[in-house]
């Protein structure tokens, strides 16, 4: 990720999730307390690529069209002055792996509760859950009805 030294970062890992989508209001809410700059997070993966099954889809993946579809999802929760602020990477591999550098000298880490796998009645993703236990820096996550 991009490193501004002269700023405070805040990474926040977006999935799509209500979560995700409420982590990132916060984050875009706490870089402006500190006049910190927001990096926003989305990580893809395939399915099966790093288990012992083979991949069900074509992995050929249209970068751009995905970087387009996530600046949409960005602009529509943050609103388009909002959107302006933060700085966008998508980035394929393991989800928590990519956070755990990404947030690397971050003044925080900020992720939804529950992204879109998991359990129901799960009261922390798998993910969040092992970010907290792992990062370097401070973890906040939130939940969709917070915010």
């Amino acid at each position: 990720m991009d490193a501004d030294v002269s700023r405070p970062r805040v990474v926040v890992g977006v999935d799509g999730s209500p979560s995700s989508y409420a982590a990132l209001r916060w984050a875009v809410h706490y870089a402006g307390l500190l006049g910190g700059v927001v990096e926003t997070v989305t990580v893809w993966e395939l399915p099966g690529l790093y288990g012992w099954s083979a991949p069900a889809v074509d992995m050929d993946v249209d970068a751009e069209e995905a970087r387009d579809r996530m600046r949409g999802e960005l602009t529509e929760v943050l609103g388009g002055d909002a959107f302006d602020t933060v700085q966008m990477h998508l980035v394929h591999g393991n989800a928590p792996d990519v956070l755990l550098r990404a947030s690397e000298g971050a003044a925080a880490l900020v992720v939804g509760s529950r992204g879109r796998g998991g359990f129901a009645r799960a009261l922390l993703g798998s993910v969040s859950q092992h970010l907290s236990h792992h990062a370097t820096c401070p973890v906040v996550i939130v939940r969709a009805e917070t915010i």
